[in-house]
């Protein structure tokens, strides 16, 4: 039997889920995936605690969201693959000197499409000493939207993932001003399943782990235009440079993970944002959201990453 795995959402900072698709990964290791994607990322989730799905892979941000409106659920964390914060700030002139705390006198556009990059983000403000409610910020436009208000001198600065970045430079309209993987380790992208499911296909799970972190090595050893060239079916809209580029600063930013084992500090850094958003209260214990059993065992293998 297969398991039905399932994506929140299309994005290049999803890179080494691809790439384990398309290099056959999970067959390698005697595993049947049946891949596909949520109709909405808020969904994600809901469709793992109502029997559509086996494994859904995105944010431990859900994790905790479904353990706030359902308690006593038994999701978990097994797998992470991105560590750190993929979204980028740019402005529309260089700004070299740029801190957090220049964003108080700054029209500033955020992410609609998913709430983890503001959350993330209003915690820096915090730390900074700034009240995010204090911003002038535009809050529900899309990243395509931000992106076209931007050139048009709407707005300051947007926050946006690849390949917007990208875009935006190729096109010098726009220019990095900050990334957010550099505050850290950030828990951004797992696999996550039922504690049932863990439990009665752990087999099968355990080979799922064993081909992503095997796959997370290949990624580590590669360069971008291989990376590209691996996942470019899933982004056939885009040119190839532009996927090229968007692979290069995802690389040069670290935010793939080498190993599946997902590291506290990371959760936790997550954790206090969610929180100091009002999100949730008071966050699931990283105890309860995550085990580590499998990426462990798995990390003790010494395996080889991809041919």
């Amino acid at each position: 039997m297969s398991i039905r795995l399932q994506e929140s959402l299309r994005a290049v900072f999803y890179a080494p889920f691809y790439v384990a698709l398309a290099r056959g990964a999970f067959a390698a290791e005697g595993v049947e995936i049946e891949f596909v994607s949520s109709p909405r990322p808020r969904d994600a989730a809901l469709r793992l605690m109502d029997g559509t799905v086996d494994v859904c892979w995105g944010g431990p941000m859900r994790v905790m969201e479904t353990y706030q409106v359902m308690p006593g659920c038994d999701i978990v964390c097994f797998a992470e693959v991105v560590t750190r914060d993929p979204f980028l700030l740019l402005g529309r002139r260089p700004n070299p000197g740029f801190v957090v705390s220049d964003l108080a006198t700054s029209r500033l556009a955020t992410v609609s499409e998913v709430p983890t990059p503001w959350l993330c983000l209003q915690h820096d403000l915090r730390l900074a000493g700034l009240d995010p409610d204090g911003l002038a910020r535009i809050a529900d436009r899309s990243m395509a939207d931000n992106v076209a208000a931007l050139e048009a001198g709407e707005v300051d600065v947007v926050q946006v993932f690849e390949p917007f970045a990208s875009l935006l430079e190729a096109r010098q309209a726009g220019h990095v001003w900050y990334a957010a993987a550099h505050r850290g380790p950030t828990a951004y992208t797992t696999f996550y399943a039922r504690r049932g499911t863990i439990q009665g296909r752990r087999d099968e799970l355990l080979r799922m782990v064993r081909a992503i972190a095997r796959t997370e090595k290949w990624v580590a050893r590669a360069g971008a235009a291989e990376i590209a060239s691996a996942i470019a079916s899933y982004f056939a809209e885009l040119p190839t440079a532009l996927l090229e580029a968007a692979c290069a600063r995802y690389k040069d930013l670290e935010i793939w993970s080498q190993t599946p084992v997902h590291p506290r500090d990371g959760y936790e850094r997550l954790r206090a944002g969610l929180v100091s958003g009002g999100f949730v209260s008071p966050g699931t214990p990283f105890e309860m959201a995550v085990d580590n059993s499998l990426a462990e065992q798995v990390a003790a293998e010494g395996l080889p990453p991809l041919p």
